[in-house]
């Protein structure tokens, strides 16, 4: 508003006759009398004069050196209204007697009388805004060409294609089990309670491949070798024979039903490796393929994880299950439950499989294994269960009870159609 009202105030001093301009009146009628275009061309011209800036000023593509000054800035900047020019024509002081400056306040002074619509801001916003500052020291002319440190070319780096390996994901994981452990028992000739003594080793490995895909399909297979072997001074006949002895696949495929649940195909097929002897008998018990059982079934499995997954595993309910049965000794068709004279045996039914390992600590654990087949008028069950003891992570004991029910084969007078195995050993174990 201040601005506002000092224009006010000079327009109307311009407008009275005889005012305190009267001195000055030579010079404006004059300068009013020329075009505002001719004007602003001569205060141009007078600038680039006094800063040497003319065509005579030119000589081989070089510059006179000259000193600029700020004050020709408000030539080539936005139109911006002055206090100090008003002030200036308001005392009646004389102009400068650099005639540049003196055209370029009477521009100046032009344009604030005729076209105050041109003036886009005053000084006074500015510097609200910051403060101007002027040029202290002089730029160096042309002709005093600072040195140039020349600098070497730079080479522009060379990309090299960068080396990406894509691994396809990989949904297989494998596992295993091994251990060897032994038995030691001595017996005195004159021991009061009798006896014998003896020797004896048993080994086992467990190697597992699974696939899962993480989203609807789940391969697992199983394979379990186990074989023991004992001595023994009172069987005249074989001084070395099985205590353990298997050889068993066990194949999944499952396609996912719920998170818990799998639609099944499983597969189990075991036999020995082998010939299995009683004390002093030549009759060859079981051998490789005396039999060799193979189960195939459709149901359902159930992923367990329970007591926060300490104890895992899976349970398998086949309603729908195939069996067979093969003997290539005829002298072992009947207590395997095939007919007289014999190799095989065909039969459908339903089959169960619970198959688990409850970690109860860090050194104890428990594993089982519960088979159940039956087609209703004969049944099978093996309940295969583990205790081991782990002392250290290459050292650890063995508890093994192996009851199994068969009525298909031949009748006990002392345990029916039950049969048991049981052993405990110590040893090495290692498990990856």
């Amino acid at each position: 508003m201040n601005s506002l009202k000092k224009l006010l105030a000079i327009s109307l001093l311009y407008a009275l006759p005889g005012g305190v301009f009267a001195q000055h009146t030579t010079v404006v009628s004059d300068y009013r009398s020329r075009t505002f275009v001719d004007r602003y061309t001569d205060s141009l011209r007078m600038a680039q004069q006094a800063l040497g800036m003319d065509n005579t000023s030119y000589d081989n593509d070089s510059v006179k050196s000259f000193i600029p000054k700020a004050k020709y800035a408000p030539l080539f900047l936005p139109t911006t209204y002055y206090q100090k020019i008003g002030e200036r024509s308001i005392e009646a002081k004389d102009f400068s007697q650099d005639l540049a400056i003196n055209a370029l306040v009477r521009a100046l002074l032009y344009v604030y009388l005729y076209r105050p619509d041109l003036v886009q801001t005053t000084d006074e916003s500015l510097h609200k805004i910051g403060p101007s500052k002027g040029i202290d020291k002089p730029l160096v002319a042309a002709d005093k060409q600072l040195p140039i440190e020349k600098v070497s070319k730079i080479e522009e780096p060379t990309l090299e294609a960068p080396d990406i390996k894509v691994y396809k994901p990989n949904f297989w994981t494998y596992h295993g089990d091994f251990y060897l452990q032994f038995i030691q028992n001595y017996v005195s000739d004159n021991w009061y309670k009798g006896g014998e003594s003896n020797y004896s080793a048993v080994g086992a490995i467990t190697l597992g491949a699974n696939y899962n895909n993480k989203q609807k399909v789940k391969w697992d297979n199983k394979l379990e070798m186990k074989l023991g072997l004992q001595t023994s001074q009172t069987d005249n006949l074989h001084k070395l024979k099985t205590s353990e002895d298997l050889l068993r696949y066990t194949g999944k495929l499952g396609f996912q039903a719920t998170k818990k649940w799998y639609y099944t195909l499983q597969l189990i097929a075991n036999t020995q490796f082998l010939r299995g002897y009683k004390n002093n008998d030549p009759f060859v018990y079981s051998a490789f393929a005396n039999p060799l059982n193979v189960n195939l079934s459709l149901g359902m499995d159930y992923n367990v994880e329970w007591f926060n997954k300490r104890l895992v595993g899976s349970v398998h309910m086949a309603p729908f299950a195939y069996n067979f049965k093969y003997v290539s000794r005829l002298s072992l068709s009947e207590r395997n439950g095939l007919d007289i004279g014999h190799h095989t045996l065909h039969s459908l039914g339903s089959e169960c499989t619970v198959d688990l390992q409850w970690n109860f600590n860090d050194m104890v654990k428990w594993r089982t294994r519960l088979y159940g087949y039956t087609t209703y008028r004969r049944s099978e069950i093996e309940w295969e269960n583990t205790f081991i003891l782990q002392f250290s992570r290459y050292l650890s004991s063995n508890i093994f009870i192996y009851p199994r029910f068969d009525d298909g084969g031949l009748r006990d007078g002392k345990f029916g159609y039950w049969q048991i195995k049981e052993y405990a050993s110590f040893g090495i174990a290692y498990s990856f």
